[in-house]
């Protein structure tokens, strides 16, 4: 079975302070965790792909009517203190098991080493329909 996790950057019970604003030795922490679970979860077999996303700084929103020009515009805006930082889609043997990943990345370490306790949403990856033709 296929999982998305999903990972949320913002404040947390156990870290409010933004990532650009730790220690570059927490910083290099925080990706040496994940860059570590990643290779933990390609060893088992689990890993189907993981990536970090831009920040919102550098997302369009993109929007058509399929006849005229698509509109882009700049988003999401500045006021936002939760955006999408990155995903891990594994494909495990039960949905306990993606539940136990997800638990592993939300205690990557923040300032200080201190378990962040990011919010990491757990979703399925449907399969299309079949359909009789």
């Amino acid at each position: 079975m296929k999982y998305m996790l999903v990972k949320t950057y913002g404040r947390t019970a156990n870290c409010d302070t933004p990532m650009n604003e730790w220690a570059p030795e927490d910083i290099q922490a925080h990706i040496d965790f994940q860059r570590a679970l990643g290779g933990k979860l390609a060893a088992a077999g689990e890993l189907v792909d993981a990536q970090g996303l831009a920040g919102p700084e550098e997302a369009r929103i993109v929007s058509s009517d399929g006849r005229t020009a698509p509109v882009v515009t700049d988003g999401p805006f500045p006021e936002t203190k939760e955006f999408l930082a990155g995903y891990w889609i594994v494909d495990v043997d039960s949905p306990e098991r993606a539940l136990e990943i997800a638990a592993e990345a939300s205690a990557a370490p923040g300032p200080g080493g201190v378990p962040i306790g990011e919010y990491i949403e757990v979703r399925a990856v449907m399969s299309a329909p079949d359909v009789d033709r």
